[in-house]
């Protein structure tokens, strides 16, 4: 999952890396943690729990130890067992164990019969030392705010917003700079290794191909079956990746705005530009005179915004209410764009949030792209990202640049990622996915040398599990297996 806004920018859960740090103590240093025994105990029915210890902080293990919460679907076949895969969908922020708690609808029933299905809540996620800043009516507040600073006045308060956000997070969260995703893969390989996996099997979705590529990265010789989907590019700058995903969100979009023109209900008219122009109208209107909903909660044009991105992760659910919401918008009413937005951010009708993956996602996002550009830097950037995206760009503009007052962040280790030699991977790319552009993954595929793509002609986020029988039967006979198609795949749904 990408698209995710705070009281300073939509930001997104684009990840690069750049210079080395400090060196991390040798995993042989790490007994206690590699042989711990993990005392799994009966929970939701048919699945287990667990807990992990990982060390907070790698260069120094006096530190102390952080709790990671587990969760495993036992394989049914235990007689023809092939190991464990662990899986991640996405973020930075979402729960692993929530994913693996859906074990039998993200993976076939062939896979479940072979496969333990582990998930984990990588460090400052759900119930592994949380990472907090907000509570519900700040995020509240948080995602309705303004995130595209038209001038000076509304600049100063974005700028006062991110001082804000990140005092909280260091009042509220002891070790913040120890949760980067680097991190998160160190903890991986100890998971790995107390699971009793030579080697690990891991199904990565978005963000999550990220973390399986730092893993790669550090631990190659340890790479099993690795399925990358929705790819994320490491090496893009923030920059870069930040205006990617601009133009791969309103590539998106105006494949539904197209789609939605063929109707006689849509509420957009004309052609594609016609239509594209009463969007940006929309949203120029909310910002003034925001839209109404039934909570009586102001439909900011944060608010609009987020719920247009997002509709546009998945086509066959995500499109039927856009469409809705569109009609509403020309009675003043923001009723759906609200519904899109709340079950993009986690929000219940109660006003509570499901998890902290707002907060986690910010934090970690910041720690695992360090670069600290000045402000000019960003004004100057803004132009381009709107003539590049004139819908999206604007909002995405300053993404990264609140993480100049997370504390001490300039102290967080980083790495180069250049080749990686690893034994045969799968990475899948979705040809029009609005969150993690196709050029992503054509760039991952390059990374890993021996690694085959398969593509999805398709909209919305990732391709494994979205109704492909050509993707999802290579993804199978690949983890059943360890056999990769000899060419790359170009799969129709």
């Amino acid at each position: 999952m990408i698209l995710k806004k705070i009281a300073v920018a939509l930001a997104s859960l684009l990840l690069l890396t750049s210079c080395s740090a400090t060196e991390p103590e040798p995993l042989s240093a790490l007994p206690q943690y590699e042989t711990q025994e993990l005392k799994w105990r009966d929970c939701y029915g048919n699945y287990q729990c667990s807990n992990l210890l990982v060390p907070i902080d790698y260069a120094d293990l006096s530190v102390g130890a952080f709790s990671l919460a587990l969760l495993r679907y036992q394989a049914l076949d235990q007689d023809h067992r092939i190991g464990s895969l662990v899986v991640n969908p996405g973020g930075p922020g979402s729960s692993g164990v929530d994913y693996a708690y859906n074990a039998e609808y993200i993976v076939s029933p062939e896979i479940l019969e072979r496969f333990d299905i582990v998930g984990f809540d990588p460090r400052g996620v759900g119930d592994s030392a949380a990472i907090k800043c907000l509570n519900d009516t700040e995020t509240d507040a948080s995602f309705a705010a303004d995130s595209k600073p038209d001038d000076e006045t509304e600049f100063a308060l974005f700028i006062s917003d991110a001082r804000d956000y990140f005092a909280k997070c260091a009042e509220k969260t002891k070790h913040l700079t120890n949760y980067s995703t680097l991190n998160s893969a160190r903890d991986l390989d100890i998971l790995r290794s107390v699971l009793g996996d030579q080697k690990l099997n891991f199904l990565g979705k978005s963000y999550g191909t990220y973390l399986g590529t730092l893993y790669a990265e550090l631990f190659p010789e340890n790479v099993g079956r690795f399925v990358l989907d929705g790819a994320v590019d490491p090496n893009a700058r923030n920059r870069e990746a930040m205006l990617g995903q601009a133009v791969g969100f309103e590539s998106a979009l105006n494949a539904f705005i197209s789609n939605c023109l063929k109707r006689s209900s849509c509420a957009l008219t004309g052609d594609l530009p016609t239509a594209r122009n009463q969007v940006i109208d929309l949203l120029t209107k909310a910002a003034i005179t925001p839209l109404k909903s039934k909570s009586e909660r102001e439909v900011t044009e944060s608010l609009v915004l987020l719920g247009i991105a997002s509709a546009l992760y998945d086509s066959a659910s995500g499109w039927p209410v856009l469409r809705d919401a569109f009609k509403e918008a020309t009675l003043g009413s923001g009723e759906s764009f609200l519904t899109l937005a709340d079950q993009y951010s986690g929000r219940q009708k109660n006003g509570r949030y499901l998890s902290n993956e707002n907060d986690a996602l910010q934090v970690i996002d910041c720690l695992d792209h360090n670069e600290l550009e000045t402000v000019s830097v960003f004004k100057k950037g803004v132009t381009e990202f709107a003539e590049q995206a004139p819908i999206f760009g604007p909002y995405l503009a300053y993404s990264g640049l609140a993480c100049r007052y997370l504390p001490n962040l300039g102290s967080v280790e980083q790495i180069e990622i250049k080749k990686l030699n690893t034994e045969p991977i799968l990475i899948v790319g979705t040809t029009r996915d609005p969150a993690t552009p196709y050029k992503w993954a054509q760039s991952l595929t390059k990374i890993f040398t021996g690694s085959i793509l398969i593509t999805l002609d398709g909209d919305g986020h990732t391709g494994h599990g979205r109704g492909s029988t050509c993707v999802d039967s290579a993804v199978d006979r690949y983890l059943l297996t360890g056999i990769t198609p000899k060419l790359e795949l170009f799969c129709a749904k």
